[in-house]
């Protein structure tokens, strides 16, 4: 594995805003990067190195949607490769290219893994607390994001079959995985716009 200096939190954040505008997608980024930091105190890992990666994992997903001609073009290797020159360590790097299945990287460390697993599920548990009346995460469970999860026309855009399989990957339970994830956002409720009304 290799050990580059990380950049520091707020210079990644700034390059991260200057290439999100959409506050929707800001908010996506520090759910995952609050889950990231979780699993990497639970797991016993960096928790800065993790939370850095799930913060700038969709950071160029604005610029590079995937739609490009070749998937050099886009998101995430488009991204990857402007982290790369800025010094991003490989894992980093690594983790980010592997939370897009289409991108032939393996996901083999754990925080790749993680990343993975985190990703899609954090979008599900947003969508369901904003359609509580209080739009409160504080409101949410395992149980109702289990029952939002069987609602196909809820939350189109989160694949399911990657928040059940990334908890598989994890080697960990999917009803404990989403409660987990669920905790490490009620911590960080504020930010991503979820404390409710």
């Amino acid at each position: 594995m290799t050990t580059s200096a990380l950049p520091a939190r707020d210079t990644a954040l700034a390059l991260m805003h200057e290439y999100t505008a959409s506050d929707s997608l800001r908010k996506h980024m520090y759910a995952v990067e609050a889950a990231m930091r979780a699993y990497a105190g639970h797991f016993g890992e960096d928790t800065e190195r993790w939370g850095l990666t799930g913060l700038m994992h969709d950071f160029d997903y604005e610029r590079w949607p995937n739609a490009a001609h070749s998937p050099t073009d886009e998101h995430p290797a488009a991204g990857v490769r402007v982290l790369r020159e800025r010094g991003y360590p490989e894992d980093v790097l690594e983790a980010i290219l592997g939370h897009a299945s289409y991108s032939g990287v393996a996901r083999v460390s754990r925080m790749a893994k993680t990343l993975f697993a985190v990703d899609e599920l954090t979008g599900l548990i947003t969508a369901t607390a904003l359609v509580r009346p209080s739009k409160s995460v504080h409101e949410v469970d395992a149980r109702s994001v289990r029952k939002k999860m069987k609602d196909k026309a809820f939350a189109r855009g989160v694949n399911r079959d990657d928040v059940v399989n990334g908890a598989a990957d994890l080697g960990v339970d999917l009803d404990w995985h989403i409660q987990f994830v669920t905790d490490a956002m009620k911590a960080h409720a504020e930010s991503l716009g979820l404390a409710g009304t």
